[in-house]
């Protein structure tokens, strides 16, 4: 009389083990490399879309004491370095980010955005477009200028 087996030898699951590792070792480098540097600009540029809604949101809360606004300025020379996010009225530094290396954000305008107290921005003094690359991805941050909405949009181009 024969018996049925109900599993697997050792042997067995040590070549599906071993097999599954080698399509590892092969497969996961060339996926990360790619997904790191798109998610890093991808990140940068969410980042930065939160940030210029903080300054607007700061800007409107402080209004009744801060007649003057915030602003978030990029850092360094076209690719920017960073940005800070300040006071207008005290001069105070609220915030700083430095960005990643392989992410080139450039600003075909002013590099600074001012938000008034009633949430829009200083036509005058501010920027309406980003521009954050990186690997597998360029994203384009769009800031309303127009109307007192004070929108952000991020596109992916």
């Amino acid at each position: 009389m024969l018996k049925s087996r109900r599993g697997h030898s050792l042997a067995e699951l040590i070549v599906v083990v071993v097999i599954i590792a080698v399509m590892s070792v092969v497969a996961v480098p060339r996926f990360s490399r790619a997904m790191v540097g798109r998610t890093t600009a991808e990140t940068t540029a969410y980042t930065l879309m939160t940030d210029l809604r903080l300054t607007r949101s700061m800007a409107i809360r402080d209004a009744a004491t801060n007649d003057k606004g915030y602003s978030l300025e990029l850092t360094g020379a076209s690719p920017y370095s960073g940005y800070t996010i300040e006071n207008c009225k005290t001069h105070t530094v609220i915030a700083t980010h430095t960005f990643h290396s392989g992410v080139t954000v450039n600003c075909p305008g002013a590099k600074k955005f001012v938000y008034v107290p009633l949430g829009y921005l200083k036509p005058d003094e501010s920027g309406t477009q980003i521009t954050v690359t990186g690997n597998g991805g360029t994203y384009t941050l769009t800031l309303d200028a127009v109307s007192a909405t004070g929108i952000v949009k991020c596109t992916k181009s």
